[in-house]
């Protein structure tokens, strides 16, 4: 836990999960400079208030008493929110509306907060959402760290909001101001995109996948995700199956189309990434394929998979959170995998070759061997014995 020093008060952060072993902060200067640019030039904010992209919950958390609404993609940083919220402002918590960015959008914003998230698509997508509520007097400030602002973020604030500028540089952290222009000729929204995958990858050849904006590798399969293609387990029969972080979803159904007999868990905590697993499934599944999607952390896979449940899981785990690299949340996959599976079941893994999956998954397992390789990427399996 860290204490962020704000205008509003000295509030006591986690991250979520919260981990008393974690460095990382949930909060950095870009937020720090966003409130206290609020505070020092007197920004109204009695009216409707809508922060977009609030990674763990700071800006909301300070901003409470004004009773905004809160737009992520992510549900472990709303689940970070709700945790910060309870211990820093239990009386106002009832009053800050959770929303994610595959729901409806406030119908009026006065003030719009935005965090700059690392996916620009995201960003073009939620500006195209939220523009129809935005008016001539609304405010619209962003924040983002220097490395996180770019011409092309200025250029869509500017294209879909309306005339943009920024601040200077303080501690690394800058601010955007754009002011509203109602007969801005703004466009479609893209999103979300959808493309044929292509040849050479299995059964999903040809295929057609659907991302939603800011999921990984937006308009063509990843490569790492090409090399797990060609190298799945030949199964047949009534698997129960993980798709654990699925993404667009494209390996889970592979593995249902692959084995009419599996049950396919889609699970990730990115509200686009499951809402774009599903239509990928959807589209491309026969009517008798069986599937389920869940928003969720790792451990909320035991809500849905009974301990000792699971056949196969398959895993493709993150190692950034945000700017930050971290193998936190692969640690906590392979553990709920490992609970997840019944004895004999497999784990299969994919990464880069520098991470070293394998010594963990050895200590973890007491078994891990090596699938397939190229230079890049190690594809793992483990068994639960």
């Amino acid at each position: 836990m860290n204490v962020f020093s704000t205008p509003s008060g000295a509030l006591e952060l986690t991250r979520f999960p919260a981990d008393p072993r974690e460095s990382l902060r949930a909060w950095d200067a870009a937020d720090d400079y966003l409130l206290r640019h609020l505070a020092e030039t007197g920004t109204d904010l009695t009216g409707e208030v809508t922060v977009l992209g609030d990674r763990w919950g700071a800006l909301v958390t300070a901003l409470a008493a004004h009773r905004p609404a809160q737009i992520t993609d992510s549900h472990l940083g709303q689940q970070a929110t709700r945790a910060n919220l309870r211990r820093n402002a239990p009386r106002a918590q009832d009053g800050v509306r959770m929303l994610t960015t595959r729901d409806d959008p406030p119908a009026r914003i006065d003030v719009l907060l935005v965090r700059v998230p690392k996916s620009l698509a995201l960003l073009e997508d939620q500006l195209h959402r939220l523009a129809p509520a935005l008016h001539a007097g609304t405010v619209v400030v962003g924040t983002g760290m220097v490395t996180e602002i770019h011409t092309s973020t200025l250029k869509l604030f500017e294209r879909i909001v309306g005339p943009t500028r920024t601040s200077l540089a303080v501690r690394k952290a800058r601010l955007i101001f754009s002011t509203p222009d109602p007969s801005a000729r703004r466009g479609a929204n893209p999103w979300p995109l959808r493309y044929a995958l292509p040849d050479g990858i299995g059964v999903l050849s040809g295929r057609t996948v659907t991302n939603h904006a800011g999921v990984f590798c937006a308009d063509h399969l990843d490569i790492g995700t090409r090399f797990l293609l060609r190298h799945l387990p030949d199964r047949h029969g009534p698997d129960s199956v993980i798709d654990l972080g699925c993404g667009n979803g494209v390996v889970g159904t592979a593995v249902a189309l692959a084995n009419p007999g599996a049950d396919v868990l889609f699970v990730d905590e990115s509200h686009q990434a499951v809402a774009s697993a599903e239509a990928t499934f959807h589209d491309n599944a026969g009517p008798g394929a069986k599937a389920r999607f869940l928003v969720g952390d790792a451990a909320d896979v035991l809500t849905a998979v009974p301990p000792g449940g699971a056949d196969l899981v398959l895993n493709n785990p993150p190692f950034h959170s945000h700017q930050s690299v971290t193998d936190t949340t692969a640690r906590r996959m392979f553990h709920t995998a490992k609970d997840a599976l019944r004895t004999g079941g497999e784990l299969l893994v994919i990464g880069n070759r520098h991470l070293g999956y394998h010594v963990r998954l050895r200590r973890l397992f007491g078994n891990c061997e090596v699938l397939a390789s190229d230079p890049k990427f190690v594809i793992l399996r483990a068994v639960k014995s």
